[in-house]
């Protein structure tokens, strides 16, 4: 009998988290199962969107990754085997372009090789609904329950599909939602320095298309192994965008923004080289949104996201809605409620204004526009509104790797039979479960614990009064988890 190395599992069904499904390539995500996987996903969208949009078209699309483009050809062979008809991205783009051509073109809906912000040994499959967004949990119940009953259309012999050019759609919608010439003539008159980090990844490019202007833009290029990192916003990847806004010599306003992989997220860096998370852009946006552009509707937020973002909602008069981690909660809300925003603590933000999707590029252009009609950069803005609303905060998240699915199972017993009833010497005065488990502490502080629907990570999530209280409720939480 063959050796099999002791590291290796084999993988286990193919089930679809928060965002699509995603795999450690030649291990989990193969080409042959993405074929299984992709004909289900067509199949699906067909069924369930077939009749309404009158379409038999799939659109197929990629991000930057390694082998993007082949993984994309075969997610197009599938649904050509299918008996669906295929218009294939000519290039790599923003997941939302996707979306919004879905939309844009009437197709059933859009499959896309993308693993977002996970590290460069995954890739994955999202699958984007005829509505222009990811399609709802009871959609990719069906693409598993398909995948159980081994359906499997055998492959065409041809293969060659009708491409599209992506990006010249996408940045003309998105040009018409924001004061275009107000941002261009404030960054020609040296007003204004727009600064991105793309982190190797599909927003490449994406501001200065856009903007036609400069545009300072780090790491443009492509790389697959994202220079030993992940694209994900978070400050320990940004040292180099930080420092580059702190140490400019030119003080005018001054703006940075990091997208992940597939440019769907968003961060930001203050005038003063400071990482502003979408904790605090969302805020800013409420506003922005709301009192410079007039516009009304619900407020979404996922069940991890700030304390200030229903703060801020209360001043302007405006409903908030909470969901479970995942945008695809918020798409769905918003397909049945009039939004204002809806965004999540991991950097999704999306508009009411545009699909039911979150985009990153968008985001960027509306905080622009903010900055702009009022000539004050993020850190005042966040600053106003903390003393508006008498809410001052900190918040920190940190993920530990599991070493395996015993170690997950043992946690997820203790939450569920033996809950903690004191952390970080705080009493716990309340539990929320709408995902994973956010205990409210005695003196309001708030912890969450949840598992990650994209990585083997335990992932913990604080928001405090003062930073040093949100390391010692962190730290409680790593030495918790440690006993397990």
């Amino acid at each position: 009998m063959a050796h099999v190395p002791p590291s290796f599992q084999s993988p286990g069904p193919i089930k679809f988290g928060t965002d699509g499904w995603r795999g450690i390539i030649a291990e989990d995500f193969t080409f042959e199962r993405l074929y299984r996987a992709a004909c289900a996903a067509a199949k699906v969208l067909k069924d369930v969107y077939g009749e309404s949009t009158g379409s038999n078209t799939v659109i197929v699309g990629y991000d930057r990754r390694f082998l993007s483009e082949e993984f994309a050809h075969t997610a197009a062979t599938a649904a050509t085997a299918v008996g669906l008809d295929v218009i294939m991205s000519e290039g790599y783009a923003p997941t939302p372009a996707f979306s919004l051509a879905a939309k844009d073109q009437n197709a059933l809906g859009a499959l896309v090789i993308t693993a977002s912000h996970n590290p460069g040994s995954y890739s994955g499959l999202k699958i984007k609904g005829a509505f222009g967004g990811s399609v709802p949990p009871e959609v990719t119940k069906k693409v598993e329950a398909l995948l159980a009953s081994d359906y499997l259309p055998e492959a065409p012999a041809e293969t060659d599909f009708p491409t599209f050019e992506p990006w010249a759609p996408y940045c003309d919608s998105l040009r018409k939602k924001v004061d275009i010439g107000a941002i261009q003539a404030a960054v020609k008159n040296g007003e204004l320095q727009i600064f991105a980090d793309v982190m190797y990844g599909a927003a490449s490019t994406g501001l200065e298309r856009i903007l036609e202007v400069p545009v300072t833009e780090l790491h443009q290029e492509r790389d697959p192994l994202f220079g030993g990192g992940a694209p994900e916003p978070l400050p320990r990847h940004l040292a180099e965008l930080m420092g580059l806004i702190k140490d400019r010599e030119d003080k005018s306003l001054a703006v940075g923004f990091v997208f992940d992989g597939d440019a769907d997220r968003i961060g930001s860096v203050d005038e003063h080289g400071e990482f502003r998370s979408s904790q605090i852009l969302i805020p800013i946006l409420i506003e922005h949104l709301a009192v410079r552009r007039g516009m009304t509707g619900e407020v979404i937020k996922t069940v991890s996201g700030s304390d200030l973002m229903p703060k801020v909602a209360q001043l302007f008069g405006l409903s908030v809605h909470e969901t479970a981690v995942g945008y695809k909660y918020i798409a769905d809300r918003m397909l049945t409620t009039p939004v204002l925003i809806g965004g999540e603590e991991s950097g999704g933000i999306g508009y009411g204004s545009h699909i039911p999707e979150r985009d990153g590029l968008l985001a960027a252009l509306y905080v622009l526009e903010a900055i702009v009609q009022s000539k004050t950069g993020l850190a005042e803005q966040y600053k106003g509104l903390q003393e508006r609303t008498n809410f001052f905060a900190a918040y920190d998240r940190i993920d530990l790797p599991l070493a395996n699915m015993q170690v997950r199972d043992r946690v997820m017993d203790a939450l569920s039979n033996n809950r903690p009833t004191e952390i970080a010497g705080q009493a716990v005065i309340d539990c929320i479960t709408i995902d994973g488990y956010k205990f409210r502490l005695a003196d309001q502080r708030w912890l969450m614990i949840r598992f990650s629907g994209t990585e083997p990570l335990l992932r913990l999530y604080c928001e405090a009064a003062k930073l040093d209280e949100v390391h010692e409720t962190l730290a409680w939480a790593k030495d918790w988890a440690s006993q397990f």
